[in-house]
């Protein structure tokens, strides 16, 4: 099968020949039809994920067909069309595990980071940890939902009510996540680079009552803000547009270090809290929500083998929404 694989961070992925994996004990053989190209890849690639173990194949937004199963796995697996995400696997043990926060298990392995990901033909994945798609989503259409979906609904989770809500970073998960909250009724107030007018426009179109640039005050104070990009700055600039008692939420698996800031802006019980990953209940939760609320992905598709073309496209923000591989 064609794999493209990091070997040394900084580096291009390598295309490579490599013999099809054969499935585990608990594990599916996975034909893959669309991966998704999160941000997160970007930072393994950029060697930003110190947990990562290379070389590997990256990639953890993926939708496939199952060929084969391993031998503790009902054959009815096959043929079945399926998403794997970034969580791959837990000890299911620790006080994290059988507490309901898997995401936070000291032993889980992740897609695409510790496990090798779907940017390849074919890929392995504990069946425990896969998701049955809805059938009414195009491949390429439901791959950002298994991490931009997901993380950003478990973000909007956190958020609880907040009726006027603010998205810092305009791309693939605040696509995905603006959808969600408006279909709840929230307000959502779009924040991005200073002179994005096209991210701007976009978000507007989605149905934001307003978008500008990061260093801007909204018309109104924000209940909660959920922050998708990389960048510690905005946790200040978040907190000072957040009204008393409100919350910040950081979204993402790596961000740059959070400047000082006077206590001020946290004052009156404002917090700052973090997402991390994902648990197998909120795969649940949000594909039932899905059903209430549909959403619909912005997609440019790649082939796998332009790859790290689009991973260049991600990094420079040339496309609205999300961006897609298929084999």
């Amino acid at each position: 099968m064609l794999a493209m694989v990091l070997e040394t961070p900084g580096q291009p992925l390598q295309q490579q020949e490599r013999p099809i994996p054969t499935p585990g004990t608990d594990q599916l053989l996975i034909k893959v039809l669309a991966c998704g190209v999160c941000r997160t890849d970007l930072h393994l690639v950029d060697g930003e994920l110190p947990q990562a173990v290379l070389p590997r194949v990256p990639g953890h937004e993926i939708i496939g067909t199952v060929v084969a199963v391993g031998p503790e796995v009902a054959a009815t697996w096959v043929g079945r069309r399926v998403g794997v995400p970034w969580l791959g696997w837990t000890c299911g043990q620790c006080s994290f595990c059988t507490a309901g926060q898997e995401n936070l298990c000291d032993k889980a392995l992740f897609t695409g980071c510790q496990l090798d990901g779907g940017y390849a033909e074919y890929t392995v994945a504990d069946q425990r940890f896969c998701f049955p798609v809805p059938g009414n989503l195009s491949d390429t259409e439901a791959a950002p939902l298994l991490c931009a979906g997901l993380i950003g609904f478990r973000a909007l989770r956190m958020a609880g009510n907040a009726r006027h809500l603010g998205l810092y970073g305009f791309g693939a998960a605040a696509h995905l996540a603006i959808q969600v909250a408006r279909g709840r009724g929230q307000q959502v107030y779009a924040f991005t680079r200073p002179g994005d007018d096209k991210s701007q426009a976009y978000a507007r179109l989605l149905g934001a009552v307003w978008a500008g640039a990061s260093d801007q005050s909204p018309p109104h104070l924000l209940d909660a803000s959920l922050i998708f990009a990389p960048v510690g700055a905005l946790v200040p600039l978040a907190l000072a547009a957040t009204d008393k008692g409100g919350c910040v939420i950081c979204a993402g698996i790596h961000m740059s270090d959070i400047p000082s800031f006077p206590y001020r802006l946290l004052w009156s019980e404002r917090s700052v809290r973090s997402v991390a990953n994902l648990t197998r209940e909120d795969g649940r939760t949000f594909f039932e929500e899905l059903h209430r609320t549909p959403i619909k992905s912005d997609v440019t598709r790649f082939s796998l083998r332009d790859a790290n073309h689009a991973l260049e496209c991600l990094r420079t923000g040339q496309f609205n929404g999300a961006i897609v591989l298929t084999p």
